[in-house]
């Protein structure tokens, strides 16, 4: 689709303003959590605020990702948008934890949605290499999100009140939704027409809510025996997942992608980016309040530095791949710098000035940004233009799943280890250990050093694992024109079924 430079500068902002207010929900809502919880009288459900969000957007992504391959991207997005708005003041409104709840179900679907859509449409409407660059942009609303979340969390629950977090999307969307069905083109995926897959996403839906109880419940030592069932019940979910999957005529997820390497390596790299980064963000501030004493504003800076770098190398390297098409030093470099940094981390003395752990995990979002969007882009490129959504979704998906197993796995092995090695800290708040004597504190930083010491060690082997996985990305270009893709493996099976002319590798 030929589209003037400057309409799809517009439509990346367009699609970067309606991403980041599905981003910015996610961590303005996190930081309000405590305020709503307790005006609804539901501080025992809190947590499920955040879930529902979460696991709803999650498992119906590989459906919003095929309807976008068959229905149109275009329709996904501006339905998406609609639905995340009007669940917006559905959650304003809510009486109880329960509409909350519900709400904020319908507002997790419209998020999935609108993100993954966003890409989708930028895939369509712009060469390879210019989509490297405009997917780092789209991509920014994440950690731009993570950055003003907390302020504007803040200060508009102080200020109007908590409905008014949900209910300031509104304006910005309701605008974004009216530009969007005016100016946004008409993309042909070039799919055919087809049934969903609903026996597909049934299973796939029974494995992911099983996977996020296990790992939920296996923190909970009360809790072990639902936490095996739930164990048991994912595994049968996801293999009975797969075998629908490979005998399906209309799949969520086609599985022949992954016959290419590019969609196999680009899938794992954003897997490794859930598991290594996004999972332990949420303990950083804890872990420098307990460890390093500092208060709760001053532990914030770790992330924020961490993020700020993610951001900076996630423009950075999709502009450089914008010009030249090259991709690969980028998706090799990213996973030795974020090694580097959490295998630091891992052996980080206590006692050290806050600006070395700041500048550790800010050379870890460098690292991370440097193919964190990069990874969308190849993925898209290796995929027929029919399955653009689905690819779009998979590379999406692992990185979900990633990231929600992977927080909760570092937060069990946080709490059962601390409580090992401080039984008394249980129920301290970082205020109160502040205020204990001199020892009591150096015996509970000195535990959470002991503790986090190790998952920062194996989160720097994921990431060095991350290293193997990129060396199999085969050398070669993203094209600069819209017919072409990444250069194909000659005998690329993906290729061949989809009928695209095989493209010599560019050295």
């Amino acid at each position: 689709m030929n589209l003037s430079p400057l309409r799809i500068r517009l439509l990346v902002a367009a699609l970067f303003t309606v991403s980041f207010l599905g981003a910015l929900d996610h961590t303005i809502v996190s930081t309000s959590l405590a305020t709503i919880a307790g005006e609804l009288d539901a501080l025992a459900h809190m947590s499920w605020i955040v879930v529902a969000y979460t696991l709803a957007s999650t498992v119906l992504m590989p459906v919003i990702g095929r309807l976008g391959d068959t229905v149109g991207a275009r329709l996904v997005f501006l339905v998406s948008l609609a639905v995340f708005l009007i669940a917006s003041l559905a959650c304003g409104f809510a009486p109880d934890i329960g509409w909350l709840i519900a709400a904020r179900v319908v507002q997790g679907i419209g998020s999935a949605g609108l993100h993954l859509m966003s890409q989708t449409i930028v895939a369509h409407i712009t060469t390879p290499r210019q989509r490297a660059r405009y997917m780092s942009v789209i991509g920014a609303a994440f950690p731009v999100a993570i950055l003003a979340g907390p302020v504007l969390g803040g200060l508009i629950v102080d200020t109007w009140g908590w409905p008014w977090v949900f209910w300031m999307n509104l304006p910005l969307g309701g605008a974004a939704l009216a530009f969007a069905a005016f100016v946004l083109p008409h993309v042909e995926s070039g799919a055919a027409r087809g049934r969903i897959d609903v026996l597909g996403a049934v299973t796939f839906a029974i494995g992911m809510v099983a996977l996020v109880l296990a790992v939920t419940w296996a923190a909970e030592p009360a809790m072990a025996a639902p936490a095996v069932v739930a164990g048991v019940c994912a595994v049968a979910g996801f293999a009975a997942f797969l075998a629908v999957e490979l005998r399906a005529g209309h799949p969520l997820v086609p599985l022949r992608l992954f016959a290419d390497r590019r969609m196999a390596a680009s899938t794992a790299l954003s897997a490794i980016i859930g598991i290594g980064l996004f999972s332990v963000t949420a303990y950083l501030p804890t872990f420098f309040q307990l460890a390093y004493r500092t208060s709760a504003t001053v532990s914030g800076l770790v992330p924020i530095a961490t993020v700020f770098g993610m951001l900076v190398s996630s423009l950075l390297s999709g502009w450089l791949v914008g010009r030249s098409g090259r991709y690969r030093r980028f998706a090799i470099t990213g996973p030795l710098l974020a090694a580097a940094g959490l295998a630091a981390m891992s052996v980080l003395p206590l006692g050290l000035p806050l600006w070395v752990p700041m500048a550790l995990m800010a050379l870890v979002g460098v690292g991370t940004g440097l193919f964190m969007s990069l990874v969308v882009a190849v993925a898209q490129s290796s995929a027929p233009r029919s399955a653009t959504g689905a690819a779009t979704a998979a590379v999406n998906l692992v990185r979900q799943i990633g990231s929600t197993v992977g927080t909760a796995v570092i937060g069990g092995v946080i709490g059962t280890g601390i409580a090992r090695l401080v039984p008394a800290s249980a129920g301290l708040t970082p205020h109160e250990v502040h205020a204990a004597p001199a020892a009591v504190q150096a015996e509970v930083a000195a535990a959470y050093a002991a503790v986090l010491g190790p998952v920062f060690g194996a989160l720097a082997l994921v990431y060095a694992a991350g290293f193997a996985v990129a060396l199999l990305l085969p050398p070669g270009r993203l094209s600069d024109e819209q017919r072409d893709v990444v250069p194909p493996v000659r005998g690329d099976a993906v290729s061949q079924a989809a009928g695209r002319p095989s493209l010599e590798e560019t050295p």
